[in-house]
């Protein structure tokens, strides 16, 4: 239901009348941080299932290179995530004339006056100013308490409170979907709209997101940048996935649900009103769902372009034979340089973890040097065999074996990395561990 003026014109039916039309307007001041990308989800799911326009305006003031480059990155990371928008971006730069124009005909209307250079809109004084919430249901603020708000600065620039409805006016916005902090400004952005003769839009005031500690996630606390977590190597798609879950859910047993799925299923009527908490483990979880899912041959693909984008110079055909190592235990790309790395340079291990063990690591030296051929079918049948004639438990020959190797008690499978650093990589690493304890 559209929302509603007390007192003034009667309800107004926009958005029924047109098709959905819903927008995306963030500030420049900074790199787009995850409560943003969040909002703009939910506006994109309902736009897309709708069958409607998802439109994105940039709420500039100026045209300085800082926020250039902020309005590249806005661009580029919704692009990243998968959602794309329609028509061309806009600019609040550009309609700054436009909304001096309107302010100045709501004084000669007397629906605003002058105040020391600067324009206040009137707010009347009776009744109340209420809407239907798509999702916090019924809102209503008494008029007496609403104040006249400044809508044209001194200078002739425009607040957001007048600037952001004008845009939505001049836009055709249909739906007005945004967080719950917003709630405050709604009855001031109704009262304009409705003096500038305009259609109103449905609001739907989404939850906040949430830190662990309970505090609300901000630029200034805990919210990423999406750059932050493409760098961390968490797919586009499972990290839709996870945003879109953070407020909404489908049933109380779906998880999984790619951009399609999404679409098809997102109604903001299952859109809560609590605020939801971002859970770092299971969007790690979530993550290593989509991981284990793709095809080998994908996996290794993104694996690559992961690195590359990350700027690693290791060489794409043994990333792509330890792809099959790793897709079952990482849970993002950003963990192979760690978990992985030491196929691509030797990382010395602590003396203190192969101490005592010199003699095994050198009896498996000598074993792996006869081993033919060097595969990990025969490595993993020597070193059984020399676990045996030592009379240990392989997981006891094994160990000082992985961490001369590989530098760490926790490594892909022993045998296929031996393959892949081949013998004289091996025999060399063995060496040199042996002499280091």
């Amino acid at each position: 239901m559209a929302a509603t003026l007390a007192g003034a014109a009667p309800e107004t039916a926009y958005a029924r009348r047109v098709p959905v039309r819903v927008r995306m307007a963030p500030s420049p001041t900074g790199f787009l941080h995850i409560g943003n990308v969040h909002t703009a989800l939910f506006n994109w799911l309902f736009a897309r299932h709708e069958g409607g326009e998802f439109r994105l305006r940039i709420e500039n003031t100026d045209t300085s290179r800082e926020v250039a480059e902020a309005t590249e990155q806005i661009q580029e990371s919704l692009h990243w995530l998968g959602l794309d928008w329609d028509g061309p971006v806009t600019f609040q730069l550009d309609r700054l004339e436009r909304c001096r124009q309107e302010a100045h005909r709501l004084v000669t209307e007397g629906k605003a006056y002058e105040d020391k250079g600067a324009i206040r809109f009137r707010m009347p004084d009776e009744g109340v100013t209420a809407w239907d919430d798509l999702i916090l249901e019924r809102v209503e603020y008494r008029n007496e308490s609403l104040e006249d708000v400044v809508i044209l600065r001194s200078d002739g620039r425009p607040t957001y409170n007048f600037a952001s409805p004008v845009e939505d006016m001049l836009d055709g916005i249909t739906h007005v979907i945004r967080g719950s902090d917003h709630v405050s400004n709604t009855p001031s952005q109704i009262n304009i709209l409705t003096a500038l003769g305009a259609g109103l839009p449905v609001y739907a005031h989404a939850p906040d997101v949430n830190g662990h500690d309970g505090r609300k996630l901000s630029k200034r606390h805990g919210a990423v940048s999406i750059d932050a977590f493409r760098a961390d190597g968490y797919l586009p798609e499972a990290l839709m996935n996870f945003l879109a879950l953070l407020g909404w859910s489908y049933d109380d047993k779906t998880t999984i649900m790619g951009p399609h799925d999404l679409i098809e299923r997102f109604t903001l009527d299952r859109v809560g009103s609590s605020p939801a908490t971002f859970d770092y483990a299971k969007l790690d979880w979530i993550n290593g769902v989509y991981l284990r899912e793709l095809d080998a041959d994908e996996y290794a693909v993104r694996l690559v372009a992961y690195l590359r984008e990350q700027g690693y110079d290791w060489d794409e055909e043994p990333v792509r034979r330890a792809a099959p190592l790793v897709q079952e235990k990482i849970d993002r790309f950003g963990r192979f340089p760690e978990y992985a790395g030491f196929l691509f340079g030797r990382v010395a291990p602590d003396p203190g973890e192969v101490d005592g063990s010199v003699p095994v690591i050198r009896a498996a030296a000598a074993e792996l040097a006869e081993t033919s051929p060097f595969d990990a079918q025969h490595v993993e049948a020597a070193l059984r065999a020399l676990a045996e004639r030592l009379g240990l438990e392989p997981r006891d020959a094994f160990q000082p074996i992985r961490v001369a190797v590989t530098g760490s008690k926790v490594s892909p499978g022993l045998f296929e990395s031996i393959e892949l650093l081949g013998r004289e990589e091996t025999l060399a690493r063995l060496d040199a561990a042996a002499r280091t304890g």
